[in-house]
């Protein structure tokens, strides 16, 4: 008897085990694109900290989807570029978050410069269309593109008696008095993408003072460069500065048929959205995890169903149909200097807050230049 409650122990252990390793084979071999061994490592890791600075259904998709395809315990916060960057050199070289995920590259290349975010060789990146798509030292990697443009609500504008801007220039128009939203230059990625393309198309002292000049047409400065574009349809903004996908957003689904984009007519630049491992990660596998996924059409698929209307940079994804609905076209644009932005871009806005001050702008009214 005794012999025999031995067999049966040895025989139920040895169960176990197959049962457990059987159960680690499938989790790690069952899901299809990506690497089995980089999958297990993931998984014994358990868990992910993605902080996101794309929109919010798209953010909490995308990291449901990767929980639910790994079994990896994913946990997300919502931040602007500007913030993910100050936080990130606040904690210099100890970060809370494991990857980056959205948001325009300019503060992905700041990071980048100061030696805070962690090269990694993606296979996925093999879909990129563009090597622009791509840090050239594999230190972010591009997932979508967007056009900076404008956002007009066209019942206020016919109300008041007022055209659309149909330029940069045409923003400095008196008559657009308090009329235009744009995002805190301090907070926002989409706002420092203004500060360089501005500078870019008319020179240093131009642009700034182009901006001072500006600032006498604008009512709000949001934290989140989304921020305008949530205005536009209710009227509160008339005119909205930002990505032009915004736009596309409250018209299918919010349903404010009263918002106009338009494109500037002597070009414009777009934003990379990117993806990034921030160095000393705590789950770098997992992180490394992310990047293969953000990559691959099980990530940005999800980009269009959940109000996110890019143009997205992998070949084998599905390109959102309603960006080319509305007329946007990703080729007009200014050839961008992606190197004097991120060697500059922290002292032009250093440089516009201090010109802004100095034109008697309150840069510290917190109810104007958002910080929340």
């Amino acid at each position: 008897m005794k012999k025999l409650l031995v067999v049966l122990l040895v025989a139920f252990c040895a169960f176990g085990v197959f049962a457990k390793g059987a159960k680690e084979e499938a989790a790690t071999t069952t899901v299809a694109g990506y690497d089995s061994a980089l999958v297990k490592a993931a998984q014994t890791e358990g868990e992910l900290v993605v902080y996101g600075s794309c929109e919010e259904e798209y953010l909490s998709a995308a990291c449901a989807n990767f929980e639910s395809l790994f079994g990896i315990k994913v946990s997300y916060q919502r931040l602007s570029t500007g913030e993910v960057q100050a936080k990130i050199e606040e904690e210099n070289g100890n970060p809370s978050a494991d990857v980056f995920f959205g948001g325009t590259t300019d503060p992905y290349n700041v990071l980048a410069k100061e030696g805070f975010l962690e090269a990694y060789a993606a296979k996925n990146a093999s879909h990129l269309l563009s090597a622009n798509y791509k840090h050239k030292d594999n230190l972010w990697y591009g997932i979508y593109t967007g056009l900076l443009g404008f956002m007009v609500n066209t019942d206020e504008l016919a109300r008041l008696g007022l055209e659309a801007p149909k330029d940069f220039p045409d923003l400095l128009k008196p008559e657009y008095n308090g009329l235009i939203w744009l995002s805190n230059y301090n907070t926002a990625g989409t706002a420092k993408l203004v500060i360089n393309t501005v500078i870019q198309k008319y020179g240093h002292d131009k642009g700034i003072k182009f901006l001072v000049d500006l600032d006498k047409n604008i009512e709000v400065y949001t934290k989140s460069g989304s921020g305008p574009s949530k205005n536009v349809g209710t009227g509160e903004c008339v005119i909205g500065i930002g990505f032009l996908h915004d736009g596309i957003h409250q018209i299918v689904d919010n349903g404010y048929s009263n918002i106009s984009l338009v494109i500037p007519s002597s070009g414009t630049t777009c934003e990379i959205g990117a993806t990034a491992i921030f160095k000393g990660a705590k789950h770098p596998n997992a992180a490394k995890l992310w990047i293969e996924y953000a990559l691959s059409p099980d990530c940005v698929n999800l980009a269009k169903e959940n109000g996110s209307y890019q143009f997205l940079v992998i070949d084998n994804a599905e390109q959102p149909k309603e960006a080319y609905d509305f007329g946007l076209d990703p080729s007009n644009v200014i050839d961008y200097d992606f190197e004097d932005a991120t060697n500059n871009i922290k002292t032009y806005v250093a440089e516009v807050m201090e010109a802004l001050a100095a034109s008697g702008a309150a840069t510290g009214d917190t109810s104007r230049f958002q910080v929340k």
